[in-house]
């Protein structure tokens, strides 16, 4: 069957409408919003990972917390964990590309802070190793996947599946979830805060 725009949209729309009638990942939300901010308020770090466009997704996430998302605010500590590409190809190289997270994740990582691992598949080796890793390490995961969840749900604090077994649809509400996530955080750090 051939594609139109509209049938995409209609895609798109349909499970941006699951989501909106889903009370559960709602609370979700909000629980890993105040997650964030606390460990924001206590000095801990917020990381992110993924591969591909899901790297795309965790960088763009990262940038709306680091700079700055709807208000002019200080900055915050959020940080994609695959931005430098000297040390990717370094230790894929030398080590594995299995290893790349894993590895950031025991030098950067400190207890209180949280990683976020957006993966459609749940299935991304460098990911799920990341996550063990921070496991041992007392770091808070939270996997962002599509429908299935796949392995790196054995691994997670907490998951957001998304309902879609469509990479795309997936990836476009990882973007919406993430956008209510940073517009949630900044709300509940600076609404008060006259000098932001």
């Amino acid at each position: 069957m051939k594609q139109t725009p509209g049938s995409i949209i209609q895609r798109h729309l349909e499970i941006v409408n699951l989501l909106a009638a889903d009370s559960e990942i709602q609370a979700q939300l909000t629980r890993m919003a105040e997650l964030c901010v606390n460990a924001l308020n206590n000095d801990h770090k917020i990381l992110f990972c993924g591969n591909g466009g899901s790297a795309a997704d965790a960088q763009h996430l990262a940038a709306e917390l680091s700079g700055k998302f709807m208000r002019d605010r200080r900055p915050l500590y959020a940080e994609a964990l695959h931005v430098n590409s000297s040390y990717i190809t370094a230790v894929s190289n030398d080590y594995g590309f299995e290893v790349s997270f894993a590895r950031l994740i025991q030098a950067k990582a400190r207890k209180g802070d949280i990683l976020i691992g957006l993966s459609t598949s749940g299935n991304s080796e460098n990911v799920i190793k990341g996550f063990i890793q921070a496991g041992e390490q007392e770091v808070f995961r939270i996997a962002w996947t599509g429908k299935d969840g796949g392995e790196l749900i054995k691994f997670s604090d907490m998951a957001f599946r998304i309902p879609s077994d469509e990479t795309p649809r997936i990836q476009e509400m990882h973007i919406l979830l993430g956008h209510i996530l940073c517009e949630m955080i900044e709300s509940e750090l600076f609404d008060n805060d006259t000098q932001d």
